[in-house]
């Protein structure tokens, strides 16, 4: 069975094996005829959520459309006891060997960003607080990143500077402040909301008063968040941010945020522990 990619993920697929694979796998390429076959595993060894299997799939059918791939499970899926099968396939024995450390490194990887984002989201519910990524992503996966805290139960923010205005403090110093950089952008995107980083409850006021939709509240403390969620009286969604960590994420989200934005989900989790398996 073929694995749907996107055209983003061909490219993926196509740059990350020809890093590894060269000009060819010379340990497999002579070990092995072209005409051999095998079947294997994919497992996960500890637990997690599972986010990567169609990228995994689609590396292994970059080299052979032949090779069958069957996911046991979906992205998404928490697995407990471990280790489990999470996909087999089967096909030319170049191809499985040749792409192994290819789809294994991205299934891992984005396992783990789906894991973390789970904790995370965990660590939160009942406080209708919603756990957001950033733009803290690994260069050219970004997409597969942003997937991935989905499967993790996690909301993507704004994927790229293209879909969304987010004002952050270097345009305000260089913009001549939180008043001037909006009706500065009121005028060049219309009808696009805007958010703005703050990091005083007077720069909230003044962000309130310029008619922001949405307001980042930079590395605030608790005590400062709660004074920040009574003066915004519900006017603008309010994004905590800054520092959060899994220790300190729900007694921010208790402060009565709407949303907490966490570089970490990207750019500090750790690959879980996969492995491909011949019986």
């Amino acid at each position: 069975m073929a694995v749907k990619a996107s055209p983003s993920v061909d490219r993926l697929v196509r740059d990350a094996l020809a890093e590894d694979v060269g000009p060819g796998d010379i340990t497999t390429g002579s070990l092995f005829e072209a005409d051999r076959e095998a079947d294997a595993e994919l497992l996960l060894k500890e637990p997690g959520v599972v986010s990567g299997l169609a990228v995994a799939g689609a590396v292994f059918q970059a080299l052979d459309q032949a090779v069958a791939f069957e996911a046991t499970i979906t992205d998404g899926a928490r697995i407990d006891a471990t280790p489990a099968v999470v996909a087999r396939v089967e096909g030319s024995v170049r191809a499985l060997l040749t792409a192994e450390r290819t789809a294994l490194n991205l299934l891992g990887r984005l396992s783990g960003i789906a894991t973390l984002t789970r904790r995370f989201v965990d660590a939160i519910e009942g406080t209708g607080a919603v756990i957001l990524d950033t733009r803290k992503t690994t260069p050219g996966l970004r997409a597969l990143e942003k997937e991935a805290v989905r499967h993790g139960g996690g909301t993507n923010h704004r994927f790229g500077l293209y879909d969304a205005v987010l004002v952050k403090d270097n345009h305000l110093r260089l913009a001549g402040g939180v008043t001037a950089a909006i009706e500065r952008l009121r005028t060049a995107q219309p009808g696009i909301p805007i958010e703005v980083e703050v990091e005083t409850l007077g720069g909230l006021n003044e962000a309130l008063g310029a008619g922001a939709e949405w307001i980042l509240l930079d590395n605030m403390r608790p005590a400062l968040l709660r004074e920040a969620v009574h003066l915004n009286a519900g006017r603008a969604t309010l994004e905590a941010s800054g520092g959060v960590s899994l220790d300190t994420v729900r007694t921010i989200a208790e402060t009565g945020v709407d949303c907490i934005s966490v570089g970490a989900l990207t750019h500090s989790a750790c690959s879980l522990d996969v492995s491909m398996e011949v019986p």
